[in-house]
């Protein structure tokens, strides 16, 4: 049996799939940019790119309970586009790096929607005071809707399960975030 925690990281390999997830404004886009840019051949699926492609009757997700199972059921299929673009990639010979706020349940049901092996599973878990900081120097405003770092956070470490590579970037720079995530990225293997 391999020893994955000191595995070299290796996402370059054709059929692999990386995804990086965490909560608003955790540094999900730029790490996942940055970590594609250090591959030979990689992809950047951005999941919000098909939570946009709803034109109408989209429903954005809200703290409260009206309309929650329309938000779940748009997640989830969002998340299923994702999942099957990534193994699209993955079959041509492709790194999928798949960024998108899979936290809570979700997490485990994304990591069964993935049929490619390896995959990597990265959660970026900065604490909610860096987020907030983040959030407040970003040109996008992530949080709203009765939404708030501080309760992001407590969502994501009090209902996720420990599911790959979990990483606070709270004092890294995104460079040093894809340095670490190459170097640790035995933990971050799913089997």
């Amino acid at each position: 049996m391999t020893d994955h925690h000191h595995a070299p990281f290796a996402p370059a390999a054709p059929a692999s799939v990386v995804l990086v997830t965490g909560i608003m404004a955790a540094g999900k886009s730029t790490v996942a940019q940055a970590l594609a840019e250090r591959l030979p051949r990689s992809a950047h699926v951005r999941g919000d790119a098909f939570r946009r492609m709803l034109v109408s009757g989209r429903a954005d997700m809200g703290a409260d309970e009206a309309g929650r199972a329309e938000v779940l059921e748009q997640l989830r299929l969002r998340h299923r586009i994702a999942a099957h673009t990534a193994d699209l990639y993955a079959e041509a010979g492709w790194t999928a790096i798949v960024q998108d706020i899979v936290i809570g349940e979700e997490l485990p049901a994304f990591v069964s929607l993935v049929r490619t092996r390896p995959l990597y599973v990265v959660v970026l878990a900065p604490d909610a005071s860096a987020v907030a900081a983040r959030e407040e120097q970003r040109p996008k405003t992530g949080y709203g809707l009765g939404w708030t770092p501080e309760g992001m956070d407590a969502l994501l470490r009090a209902e996720t399960p420990r599911i790959g590579l979990w990483l606070d970037s709270a004092g890294l720079t995104p460079a040093e975030t894809v340095d670490a995530v190459m170097a640790r990225a035995g933990e971050a293997r799913v089997e």
